[in-house]
Order: C-alpha cells, then structure tokens, then sequence
C-alpha cells in the first residue's frame, strides 16, 4: 500500500471518529435539555389532580386527624380508608373493608416516601409528604392482605407492614355498627 493510501485510510477513520462523537454530544446535549425542561415544567405547573397537605399537622387538623383514619361509609355505599405512613408504621394498622364494594384510599406521609401495596390486589400506590395519594380499588377475596411498605424508608422499612382485612359486606355493616373507624381487634 502506499503512503498516500495509508493518509487516506487515517483521514477518513479520523473524520468518521469526529462525525461519532459530533453525535454523541448532540445526544447527550438533548437528553439534558429534555430533562431540564422536564424538571422546570412540573416545578412550575404540577399535574391537575394533586392535593397539597401539610405533613406537619396531619394528626392535629384536616382530613387526617385521628377520628377519620380507618375504613368510612360514603353516602353512596362506597368505602373511603384514610391511612398515614410514618417511620416506621401505618396508622391505622389493621383496616377492615367489604368485600365486592368499591374502597377509595386517601393516604400521605408524615415524614418521608412510603410504598403502599396490598398484596394480592393491584392495589399499589406512593406515600409522598406533602400530598395526598388517591385510588379506588375493590377486593373479591375475602381474608387478610399483607400491606408492606415497598420503598426504602430508612433503618426499620423491613418492619413496616399492616393489614386489610377483606369481609362480607354483611360483616362489614356490622363491624361499623360496633365501632368507628373500620379497625381490625
């Protein structure tokens, strides 16, 4: 091969290494551009649909004062369970729901990011301080659901887990009748 050949060969190997790279940084330049963006428009305008609350009165006032955690009738017939995660615990820690009812969850945090997940249900959901989670689920299987938190909340997470007690509907009416809150004894 000749000399020239060789330069030739080098040059366009060369050109080809520029042209690669050339596309590697306008990639990465607008994966970040992207990503900010991304950042800057939820900071400035969150979704529709979340609901602010202050972690740091959650017992004392609002929604999610003591007396209205626990499983609640609705007009309607549907079910409402209000509930708090906390290191290292759910309030409350055993719920009781019927069975075959539509059951609304309302959750929050009180001090950092819990996983709720009911399992055996596709009920699944984040606890985030300073907002309120929603979802509507319903349960056929009547028995005890393990109700472990999912996320890493810190030294005593493996700990953390409560129930749901599914029932009749008819065990349901009853057990509200005797007591407030929907609570498992």
């Amino acid at each position: 091969m000749s000399v020239d050949g060789a330069e030739g060969t080098e040059h366009a190997a060369a050109d080809a290494e520029r042209r690669w790279a050339a596309v590697s940084i306008v990639l990465i330049l607008a994966l970040l551009g992207v990503i900010t963006f991304t950042g800057i428009h939820w900071a400035s305008m969150p979704p529709s649909g979340i609901e602010p609350v202050d972690p740091t009165t959650l017992h004392v006032s609002g929604e999610f004062v003591e007396q209205n955690l626990g499983a609640q009738i609705r007009a309607d017939g549907s079910v409402i369970v209000r509930l708090i995660g906390q290191q290292y615990s759910f309030t409350p820690q055993c719920v009781v729901v019927p069975a075959d009812t539509k059951v609304t969850f309302r959750g929050t945090s009180a001090d950092v990011v819990h996983g709720f997940l009911v399992t055996g249900t596709n009920a699944n959901a984040m606890l985030v301080p300073g907002y309120v989670t929603t979802f509507t689920t319903q349960f056929s299987h009547l028995g005890d659901h393990l109700m472990p938190c999912h996320e890493f909340c810190g030294t005593g997470h493996a700990a953390m887990w409560a129930h749901v007690r599914v029932v009749s509907r008819t065990d349901f009416d009853r057990i509200m009748s005797e007591k407030s809150g929907g609570h498992c004894d």
